[in-house]
């Protein structure tokens, strides 16, 4: 009887730690499941670089979907002014084609802390109708430099050449100043040419001009429209592609670089390590950006 009684013990005892470990195991899984993601709140603004706008506009659209009440602002206005709006505090984000410390003196520049997100490529942008597929670097600093002023002296039809420039204060400009005319500052002189406050309208223009020639960030070049009117050409016979970017064959290219004043914090922190994840990759690959981990240079 003794036995039997002790058996029945040990018996319920086992039942009772199965049963409390089935329930424990129950209330782990019912809270992941029921987990959300934290919605992150607040306001922000950003400013800067036009090439990076549309990169900026989707990536919100995608964060924002998540983050219902997150109210994030993008605008353009050049790396420069991006610069100066996220140093003085009138923006939160500071969008750049290049580096602070190229822009801004030295103590200004140390001020503020680099997110560099995104590679991004640049072309020499022209009219499919001029039937010109390459330049030389020295071509081109010909042509922006006012020597050669038909196309017919590099190649094309008898036609007049347009040059369309940034301004100064651009990031794009100044990447292709660096970059394409090896620092050369023969920009300075913009009697020669129009000049487009954005990427976007230096798109219109060109659209607007047969005989137009100006550099354009690639973001810029998705759309059906801008494919079946404008070529960006090679340079030196290397083509604007991917895997010439990220190899460092193809030269006009940039860091895209978001700026804040001091440590990110909040929405701004959150919303770019939100751009580089993996939900935001779609995004950059369909704008034609290229991830750092893709990178072959640095």
């Amino acid at each position: 009887m003794k036995k039997r009684s002790l058996k029945f013990i040990v018996s319920a005892l086992v039942v009772t730690m199965i049963t409390g470990s089935m329930i424990g195991c129950g209330q782990n899984k019912t809270q992941t499941d029921n987990s959300t993601p934290t919605n992150v709140t607040g306001s922000i603004t950003i400013s800067g670089s036009s090439a990076l706008l549309p990169l900026m506009e989707q990536s919100i659209e995608n964060y924002t979907e998540k983050n219902t009440d997150a109210e994030i602002n993008a605008q353009a206005g050049g790396s420069g002014t991006g610069l100066t709006q996220v140093l003085d505090g009138t923006v939160d984000i500071g969008n750049s084609d290049i580096f602070a410390e190229e822009k801004l003196d030295k103590d200004k520049a140390a001020e503020l802390v680099d997110h560099k997100v995104i590679a991004q490529g640049f072309g020499i942008v022209i009219n499919k109708s001029l039937g010109i597929d390459s330049l030389t670097k020295s071509q081109i600093k010909d042509i922006f430099s006012g020597k050669v002023k038909n196309w017919k002296e590099v190649g094309g039809p008898d036609k007049e050449i347009l040059l369309i420039h940034r301004p100064s204060g651009s990031g794009t400009r100044a990447t292709f100043e660096k970059t394409v005319l090896d620092g050369d500052k023969a920009l300075e002189n913009d009697t020669l040419g129009a000049t487009q406050d954005s990427n976007g309208a230096v798109l219109t223009a060109m659209k607007q001009n047969d005989g137009a020639i100006s550099y354009l960030a690639l973001s810029y070049m998705n759309t059906e429209e801008a494919k079946n009117t404008l070529s960006v050409v090679k340079i030196d016979g290397i083509s604007a592609e991917k895997n010439n970017i990220s190899d460092g064959s193809y030269p006009f290219w940039s860091w895209g670089h978001m700026y804040t004043k001091g440590e990110a914090t909040g929405l701004s922190k959150d919303f770019i390590e939100f751009i580089t994840s993996i939900d935001n990759a779609e995004t950059i690959n369909n704008l034609g950006f290229i991830s750092g981990s893709e990178m072959k240079v640095k």
